[in-house]
């Protein structure tokens, strides 16, 4: 099964967004690439997660659902949340409200 034949209960709306998250009890800022009700991709430094593992988000100061890292590619990741994040607040997000109440982000690059 190749990832792209995943089912999916919902549309995924691409994103480009950092967001600090919490993998295995630490800090791990990611990049939000694409988000849905029921989950959504991420990216960061390869090793940051294993299959299984929980992950918690917030997303311009919106907590997401609590996630399990559903499979890992690299330093790509899909996360898959225990509950669902209300349509509503996808389209919050979407349209760059995320980006207005957020503080900027300091990252190094490598």
């Amino acid at each position: 099964m190749s990832l792209n034949s995943i089912p999916r209960a919902s549309e995924r709306r691409p994103m480009s967004l950092t967001v600090k998250s919490r993998v295995r009890s630490r800090v791990v800022f990611v990049d939000l690439v694409d988000l849905s009700e029921g989950g959504c991709k991420i990216r960061a430094k390869p090793g940051f997660a294993e299959v299984g593992d929980r992950v918690t988000m917030k997303v311009g100061g919106i907590n997401a659902p609590l996630g399990v890292i559903a499979w890992v590619e690299g330093g790509i990741a899909g996360v898959a949340f225990e509950g669902a994040m209300h349509p509503a607040v996808i389209d919050y997000l979407c349209e760059g409200g995320a980006l207005q109440n957020s503080p900027p982000v300091l990252r190094r690059i490598y």
